[in-house]
């Protein structure tokens, strides 16, 4: 890990395939281990960045590999050659909150999905996350639902916490990038079809 090489990117295109390397002996396993939850903890603190390699990363913990060594490679090069880059908080409106949240439908080896968010008071990012979802979906549609699901308790809590400090919130504004998903959360039952009768049994009861 003491290379000086850098990288431009902490992942590359194929972060979420998996080619049956040869398992890390226990010294190595422990390094792995090790190396990933200090990079979990920057990435929570000041490295918003590198949150989804991570994510990735810290699901490999278990049996990591190989390839999963080498990708841990790649993202410490990354850090080493963005060592100047740093979290900047900034607010231009309180009372307005924006979420942004997005999912990546089947995109890991279990076939599960991944949700992104992001939270800004109108620039920066002063919330993010990124994780696999705990189930798997039947479509990119219930997959987004699927993340704000895993999302709407902070989506609420930022709200009333804000509120709480004795700040009118005037708009919490949701924004999503598939319509489908955006009728079944505005509308519930009434967007919910034959095809989706999963959906309403799960998220509609």
């Amino acid at each position: 890990m003491g290379s000086k090489d850098i990288s431009l990117t902490p992942a590359s295109s194929s972060l979420f395939k998996n080619n049956n390397s040869k398992l890390l002996d226990n010294h190595k396993k422990e390094q792995y281990h090790s190396y990933v939850a200090k990079c979990l903890f920057l990435s929570k603190r000041a490295r918003p960045d590198i949150q989804l390699t991570v994510a990735v990363l810290s699901t490999r913990v278990k049996s990591p590999t190989n390839q999963d060594w080498l990708r841990l490679e790649r993202l410490i090069k990354y850090l080493n050659g963005t060592r100047t880059f740093h979290l900047t908080l900034g607010i231009d409106d309180v009372k307005v909150i924006e979420w942004y949240v997005d999912a990546s439908y089947g995109v890991h080896p279990d076939l599960r999905s991944h949700t992104g968010s992001i939270m800004t008071m109108s620039t920066r990012a002063v919330q993010s996350g990124s994780a696999e979802q705990k189930m798997n979906t039947r479509s990119s549609t219930e997959a987004e639902l699927v993340g704000v699901d895993d999302v709407i308790s902070k989506i609420l809590w930022t709200k009333f916490f804000t509120e709480e400090q004795g700040y009118e919130v005037e708009k919490n504004i949701l924004f999503q990038d598939n319509k489908s998903s955006i009728l079944l959360e505005t509308n519930g039952r009434k967007s919910a079809g034959k095809r989706s009768r999963h959906i309403n049994i799960q998220y509609f009861l």
